[in-house]
């Protein structure tokens, strides 16, 4: 699970490299990945892309060095871009199974420590 996991971070990532590449908004809008297609970054972060519903693309960054993600919504008419979260994995890449909603960092943690 960590090892399917951490693979879909690391795809997202690349994908925020390829739209970080993009020089001006209008040429943004107009490189759309397609779904689950991942662009890889020579730099630390990994970033991967997938369109969602024709209306905005999903981008997810994930910096492996500080095991944290980040997620965003790329309007595909406008181009504005939308933090929808960041979190800290590490404590996640620690469970062994989760099949769940709900859990927060400091809350799988406690569960890690208390084993």
């Amino acid at each position: 699970m960590r090892m399917v996991l951490l693979g879909g971070l690391i795809g997202a990532g690349l994908a925020i490299a390829a739209v970080g590449a993009t020089p001006d908004r209008g040429e943004l809008v107009g490189q759309r990945l397609a779904p689950h297609q991942a662009a890889m970054s020579s730099g630390e972060l990994i970033a991967l892309s997938a369109t969602v519903d024709d209306q905005y693309q999903l981008v997810t960054v994930i910096d492996p060095k500080l095991r944290s993600m980040s997620v965003y919504h790329v309007e595909l008419a406008s181009g504005d871009i939308e933090l929808r979260c960041v979190r800290d994995i590490r404590w996640d890449l620690q469970l062994k199974s989760f099949n769940g909603k709900g859990l927060l960092p400091p809350e799988i943690r406690s569960m890690l420590e208390s084993r």
